[in-house]
């Protein structure tokens, strides 16, 4: 048996969460619910207009937060990112070490940690400016074997497709790696732009991959062409050997090992949307790997997706193991 069941592979990002009145969010001059990318002079800048208040920090990243539910749900697992030497770095650090997460000496110094700025308005709706920083230099020469050699699963971010420079040399040697010890390889999609911009290096690393996780527009823009979750579903057949499709309110759709199956969502009024495919694909992740049936785990780690959009933040911070548990015995 390995030590880790998942080893992460992704960017690393202080979620910052700033909460304003209306007044001050229209001093701002932002586009209510926008998601931009902005420099570290310019995450500063914002920064320093909220001086007087202190603000929640939350450790985050797409496959980041999907790592942390794994490890909430009593997973054991590692994450290879990058963070500066900064207070950022230093809280992410703590924090991994307090979930029991291995992430070896992921400090970068001189550098800056990665964080995204969570404006956050009485509407309950989250407009962010993230600055990806050190966490976008990770490279080739980050890449831990260790902890890959010892991981049933290596689960790639997409993001890290977008920067060609570092993050692709990343990858292609995480997953060599991986083949290389008979670690099974699972990547996000993380946007379609990845698929759309990136697709040379994407579709390298697809035919070396085990899993893939993509929602409805992602999935469309892999199987190209395809109008819909289920239509992109049925033509990547024979692409992948596994798949999840995830599509919002309409549920999951599942392939794995000889099962295929349709999972649908748990209703509800959703607060805040982020980081419910992260959760879904770590609580789907953590199912695979206790022995779950997929529709049992895609039922499971639906309901946790839910419970996530319907508070404010991309994670739980109680009650993950419980919520699994409950299913769990619903579903016999």
């Amino acid at each position: 048996m390995k030590e880790f069941q998942v080893c992460g592979l992704g960017n690393a990002i202080v979620d910052i969460f700033v909460e304003v009145s209306d007044e001050e969010f229209q001093k701002l001059g932002f586009e209510r619910g926008t998601m931009r990318l902005v420099d570290l002079n310019e995450q500063n800048v914002l920064l320093n207009r909220f001086h007087d208040r202190e603000p929640r920090l939350v450790s985050g990243g797409s496959v980041a937060n999907s790592i942390i539910a794994f490890s909430q749900l009593r997973g054991q697992a590692a994450f290879i990112g990058c963070v500066g030497d900064d207070r950022y770095g230093l809280f992410y650090t703590n924090e991994f070490e307090d979930l029991k997460i291995d992430i070896g000496n992921p400090v970068i110094v001189g550098q800056s940690t990665g964080t995204c700025v969570c404006v956050i308005t009485p509407d309950a709706e989250r407009t962010m400016r993230t600055c990806l920083a050190v966490s976008s230099h990770l490279a080739e020469r980050h890449v831990d074997e260790a902890r890959i050699k010892n991981s049933e699963w290596l689960f790639i971010e997409g993001y890290v497709f977008a920067n060609p420079e570092t993050g692709q040399g990343a990858i292609k040697k995480a997953i060599a790696l991986a083949k290389n010890h008979g670690t099974k390889v699972a990547i996000t999609c993380s946007e379609a732009f990845i698929v759309e911009v990136f697709g040379g290096p994407f579709r390298e690393a697809l035919a070396h991959t085990d899993l893939l996780f993509c929602n409805e527009t992602e999935a469309c823009a892999v199987a190209g062409g395809a109008k819909s979750a289920e239509d992109a579903f049925a033509k990547l057949k024979g692409v992948v050997p596994s798949l999840v499709v995830t599509a919002g309110p309409r549920g999951a759709w599942i392939r794995h090992a000889s099962a295929e199956c349709h999972v649908p969502a748990f209703a509800c009024e959703p607060k805040d949307l982020t980081g419910a495919g992260d959760m879904f694909a770590g609580a789907f992740l953590y199912g695979l790997t206790r022995g779950v049936a997929p529709q049992q785990a895609g039922r499971a780690a639906c309901f946790l997706a839910m419970k996530v959009i319907t508070q404010i933040g991309a994670r739980l911070h109680h009650g993950t193991r419980q919520f699994w548990e409950e299913m769990l015995l619903a579903d016999k």
